[in-house]
């Protein structure tokens, strides 16, 4: 399996989508990282619902989308290969024995084998715009961390370039339907902006990071409806940044 999937590479609309945690596959040669059959189907290994959404809203937008295929226990491909973090030793309440004690050569192959090829992906994409993209990266999250419940449904995360996700937040109070904050449940001080900042930031290309709480987001009929919701929120915030966007279906 390839480690990164692209949906819709010609879409008509200079808008980028990036799933970074959207698999929860984990090769057998791996044995599952030691981890139970319903550790390896939770939250730690990857961010449920989120590449339903993204697909959809994919379609909505007429946007490309990169994701990753592989969980993020294996490599998070949020996160830079010297981030400790990266090929996490413990996530959240769960050790992962697989990833227990690396060497520096074991950590170079994962690196090689999930990180290299999903940032290839990404900058491939990139160049093939006309036009400078926007870069929008769909999450979920759960909604007990640290047996801490979770009030927030939609984050909207920024990293030095605020001004969509300030666009997004202004045009949000006409969704009354959620409880929607900005940089919850995470911000750029916890290390979630990498994507953000290596091909937004450093480009110079608007972008913004989207959490969406994971139990909002079970069903198709459920990610259908945050998709559209998601749809007219980042429409509008984009024409308000002078982002011209042509629709695309529902």
């Amino acid at each position: 399996m390839s480690p990164v999937s692209i949906v819709n590479p010609d879409a008509g609309n200079p808008v980028l989508l990036i799933c970074e945690h959207a698999s929860r596959y984990i090769p057998s040669d791996y044995n599952g990282l030691g981890l139970s059959e319903e550790e390896q189907k939770s939250h730690i290994a990857w961010d449920p619902g989120a590449l339903c959404v993204a697909e959809k809203l994919s379609h909505m937008l007429d946007a490309t989308l990169v994701s990753a295929t592989h969980s993020r226990l294996l490599y998070d491909c949020n996160r830079p290969p010297e981030a400790a973090d990266s090929i996490p030793e413990r996530s959240e309440l769960f050790d992962v024995p697989g990833n227990a004690a690396l060497s520096v050569e074991d950590r170079k192959k994962r690196v090689e084998a999930f990180y290299d090829p999903v940032q290839k992906g990404i900058r491939n994409v990139i160049n093939a715009f006309a036009e400078p993209p926007v870069i929008i990266t769909i999450h979920s999250f759960t909604p007990v961390y640290f047996g801490k419940k979770r009030d927030v449904e939609l984050g909207i995360l920024h990293d030095e370039d605020r001004s969509l996700a300030d666009a997004m937040l202004l045009k949000a109070s006409a969704l009354e339907s959620l409880v929607i904050r900005l940089n919850e449940p995470y911000s750029a001080a916890d290390g979630v902006t990498h994507t953000l900042k290596v091909h937004g930031v450093d480009n110079g290309f608007k972008n913004v990071m989207l959490e969406i709480r994971n139990d909002l987001i079970v069903t198709e009929e459920q990610c259908e409806t945050m998709a559209k919701m998601l749809y007219s929120l980042t429409g509008e915030a984009l024409q308000h940044c002078g982002v011209d966007i042509r629709q695309g279906g529902f």
